[in-house]
């Protein structure tokens, strides 16, 4: 590692939120073992993850939550620990190297106005996945690359660079969000405060999207997952589209969610199924919204 590397990495603690990630801490640990400050808040995984956390990375803090709370209040517990400059919000289904991280860490001293940083995700097989758009809600994002750096209002938070002093007027993750559309809300904050939301697509990461959380029983996790989701983007839309919008979306994803769970049921697909069902339980047992 070069010296400029090695200074450049001085300046950023990587923080990473595992929930039974273990099958991906091998190809992660390369990326970090050089790093002087990871830190790694495990949602109380039941694989083993921590125990993995310990022998491949050693020098990380780790910290253990006694029950699964979420990614968003997970990162946030890790983001409050952080001391250095600059915050490198990493999944465990990310691929990373030293200069990788250290070319973020450059840009944002290239670019001191941006709160949120991030590269351009690459799949398994170097394919882009783009991971960045202009608001959703006020433009419908349309495919096609960036070619060169490049202001957003939304990026994706598997992988982001957070100038941590930039973000502290907006605050972090917002807790209602146990899982999806955090990183959305995050980003909307930002972009209403005027703050910049950069993508760097010469610098790539890989991300094997969906694989930080294996576990036993997949068709659980894909439960989980439609259960999310479904209460996630009507929390998103209450409120940042008011109380009657967020009604209305829940009606809506109420009525397509019955139906969807009919079709899969039909079709023989447990997957899907598991999804759909996970989704009509999410719209059914949302709480009351204030």
């Amino acid at each position: 590692m070069s010296p400029d590397t090695a200074a450049l990495l001085s300046q950023v603690t990587v923080l990473v939120v595992t929930y039974n990630s273990g099958h991906c801490l091998p190809a992660l640990a390369q990326g970090l073992a050089q790093l002087p400050h990871v830190r790694v808040v495990d949602n109380a995984s039941q694989d083993g993850t921590p125990d993995t956390v310990r022998r491949l990375l050693p020098s990380a803090e780790l910290t253990c939550l006694s029950s699964n709370k979420g990614y968003g209040v997970a990162n946030n517990a890790g983001l409050a620990e952080v001391n250095t400059p600059y915050a490198l919000l990493l999944n465990p289904d990310c691929e990373v190297t030293p200069e990788s991280i250290a070319a973020l860490v450059r840009a944002a001293q290239q670019w001191p106005e941006a709160t949120l940083l991030v590269p351009q995700l690459v799949d398994g097989q170097g394919a882009l996945q783009v991971n960045y758009s202009w608001p959703r809600h006020a433009w419908k994002p349309r495919q096609g690359a960036a070619d060169g750096p490049l202001s957003v209002g939304y990026a994706c938070a598997a992988v982001m660079l957070i100038h941590m002093a930039r973000l502290q007027p907006v605050g972090f993750f917002d807790p209602r969000f146990f899982l999806y559309y955090e990183d959305e809300d995050l980003c909307l904050r930002v972009f209403q405060r005027h703050g910049q939301i950069l993508v760097l697509p010469d610098i790539r990461v890989t991300h094997l999207s969906r694989g930080s959380v294996r576990g036993p029983r997949p068709w659980r996790s894909e439960y989980w997952r439609g259960y999310h989701h479904a209460q996630s983007k009507i929390i998103f839309i209450h409120k940042h589209a008011g109380a009657a919008a967020g009604a209305r979306a829940q009606r809506r994803l109420m009525l397509s969610a019955c139906a969807n769970v009919l079709v899969r049921a039909l079709l023989v697909s447990p997957k899907h199924l598991a999804r759909a069902w996970g989704r009509l339980r999410g719209v059914w047992q949302l709480p009351p919204l204030a």
